[in-house]
């Protein structure tokens, strides 16, 4: 989504009607994260929304991006938030050989996850369930570890579900929302 750099457009304050609405739309979807929502979107600060080229909207806590979102489609989590709170989100892990093709902004494919290195939720090797113990849904916002690494390289949407992806380990796993070194990551 964002392969080339991008130029911010127009910067305005979000509502505090709409704040309050993002805010809950943030623990419906990340329930996880309801512990520090004081932390991350404070009642008695002022949100921003940022305009993005392809009708993205940038949601900021002065410099600080939180969320981002296409259209109508769900909030997706800036990886500065991802690395901040990385056990709050829904965790997948890739294997060695795919990250350099996660890191170029090419599509996350199945074989990736489900390689030796890789991790899915119920996994065998998942020896601490760090990666949970319940299959995922298409459409669910997923956050992208890579084998061998400390922080998060990727926030998605998934293409199939993580049962579908085990029994067929081919395929289009999941579409590359936000990745390491992206325009959204090197946006000023």
């Amino acid at each position: 989504m964002f392969k080339k750099d991008i130029s911010p457009g127009a910067k305005s304050k979000v509502k505090s009607s709409a704040q309050r609405a993002i805010r809950s739309k943030v623990i419906e979807q990340y329930p996880k994260l309801e512990p520090y929502i004081d932390d991350i979107l404070p009642k008695k600060e002022q949100l921003d929304l940022v305009k993005l080229p392809d009708r993205v909207s940038l949601y900021t806590l002065g410099a600080t991006p939180l969320f981002f979102q296409h259209m109508d489609d769900p909030l997706l989590p800036h990886l500065t938030l991802v690395h901040k709170y990385p056990d709050s989100f829904q965790l997948l892990r890739i294997d060695r050989g795919a990250i350099r093709f996660v890191l170029s902004g090419a599509t996350l494919m199945v074989p990736g996850l489900t390689s030796a290195g890789g991790r899915l939720p119920d996994d065998d090797a998942d020896e601490e369930g760090r990666y949970g113990d319940e299959d995922l849904e298409a459409g669910e916002v997923v956050v992208v570890e890579a084998e061998g690494k400390d922080h998060a390289c990727m926030v998605g949407v998934l293409k199939v579900g993580t049962k579908e992806m085990r029994e067929k380990k081919k395929g289009i796993a999941c579409e590359a929302g936000h990745y390491l070194g992206d325009g959204l990551w090197g946006l000023g």
